[in-house]
């Protein structure tokens, strides 16, 4: 597989991606506009392989151990430079999950009181009703 276009793999395609922390596995990469204050995504960023992965359930053990490690450390930088309420800690894995980037990526979003959506969860989106699912056409079979 060609991962040469690959913003993860290779963070310096994108101006404006920059790796905040890595380790030998793994990094932790935030946009520049992140760093900004009162922005809806203040503080976030991804958690990534330094190896080629498309799922999460492609990342090897060692790999989530560095994951772990990268994840503790930039919840101390975040938090130190934004001071969030409280985080959420996701993975979208396939498109019809929101998988944009073919790359498994670590979505570590902080999160803040005085946001509109303080209070609502991952699960917020699932339970609306405009998530509901079209029925089945005629002869399709569900296991």
């Amino acid at each position: 597989m060609d991962n040469s276009s690959c913003p993860f793999c290779y963070p310096q395609l994108l101006g404006n991606q920059q790796v905040v922390l890595e380790n030998e596995q793994a990094r932790f990469l935030q946009l520049d506009e992140a760093k900004q204050s009162g922005i809806p995504l203040e503080g976030a960023g991804v958690i990534v392989t330094k190896a080629h992965r498309v799922s999460p359930f492609d990342i090897t053990e060692e790999e989530w151990l560095a994951i772990k490690d990268i994840l503790h450390k930039a919840k101390f930088i975040i938090d130190e430079n934004h001071k969030p309420s409280g985080y959420n800690v996701g993975w979208n894995s396939g498109e019809v999950a929101g998988q944009h980037v073919n790359h498994a990526h670590l979505h570590l979003l902080p999160r803040y009181e005085n946001e509109q959506m303080a209070g609502k969860g991952i699960r917020y989106l699932f339970k609306s009703s405009l998530n509901s699912r079209t029925e089945k056409e005629e002869g399709e079979i569900r296991f």
